[in-house]
């Protein structure tokens, strides 16, 4: 534990800094909302072993969820992913995280199980501000780093004790939320942060969905023939033109 806390940023160094919104300026930035992630030890749902975060194993539903919301999908997921953990019955559902374009948000991942885990946040970099043993509560924050954090992906959670990040949603869309471990993962400890542009459609840090996307679920009739990669009759005519070339270096050996 004091060796990761002990991994800080350089910021004595003559370098080009960032601008106010880059890592050095992280501790000054208002909060827009609050997470807290609780992961417990396996537990049964409906006959099945499965794994949490706030009592919601995640589902992945049949339809992609940034398709959902770009073709105005309804009953595709939930906004219902609750900011802090509860004392319910776990329950298996497509239950994501809802904010919107340029929020700042903190998350504390709290680990209750007895083996280290490994968060990671696709498309993002966050800054570790505090980590340590026990359960986060609010006072906690008087112990974070809001000058020379690391930005980083992925942090590590030690078992029994919380690990807090802050992020700046730039990018709208969905980013995946999950454990590194894949036994965890595969089993549910995952979810999807919704980040949403206030204006609608593809923001301008979007790229564009491409001609041969794949659709499924309730778009599946949306599907496009799509254009063979490697085909067996492309690859006969490339072997075919391969040996020919082969057996004109050998005629030109046998010649000299």
């Amino acid at each position: 534990m004091n060796q990761a806390r002990s991994i800080r940023m350089n910021v004595s160094t003559g370098a080009a800094r960032p601008n106010p919104q880059g890592s050095f300026h992280y501790g000054s930035i208002n909060v827009s909302q609050v997470y807290k992630l609780r992961n417990e030890p396996p537990v049964t749902i409906n006959g099945k072993k499965r794994t949490t975060l706030n009592g919601i194993s995640y589902s992945p539903p049949a339809t992609p969820l940034r398709l959902a919301d770009l073709y105005d999908k309804k009953d595709v997921y939930t906004l219902d992913f609750p900011n802090m953990p509860s004392d319910g019955p776990p329950v298996i559902r497509s239950s994501v995280i809802n904010s919107t374009y340029k929020n700042f948000m903190e998350i504390v991942f709290q680990n209750n199980d007895t083996k280290v885990q490994t968060y990671h946040i696709d498309g993002y970099a966050f800054w570790v501000v505090g980590m340590d043993y026990g359960e986060w509560t609010e006072n906690s924050r008087g112990t974070y780093n809001k000058w020379d954090g690391v930005s980083r992906c992925t942090t590590q959670v030690f078992p029994g004790a919380w690990t807090a990040v802050m992020l700046s949603l730039d990018s709208p869309g969905f980013w995946n939320v999950r454990t590194e471990n894949l036994d965890t993962w595969y089993l549910g400890q995952e979810t999807y942060i919704r980040v949403v542009d206030p204006d609608g459609g593809y923001n301008v840090t979007e790229m564009v969905a491409p001609d041969n996307i794949l659709y499924c679920g309730l778009l599946k009739d949306k599907q496009k023939a799509q254009k063979p990669h490697g085909s067996s009759a492309y690859a006969a005519k490339v072997n075919g033109y391969l040996l020919a070339v082969l057996f004109s270096l050998v005629a030109l050996v046998y010649v000299r």
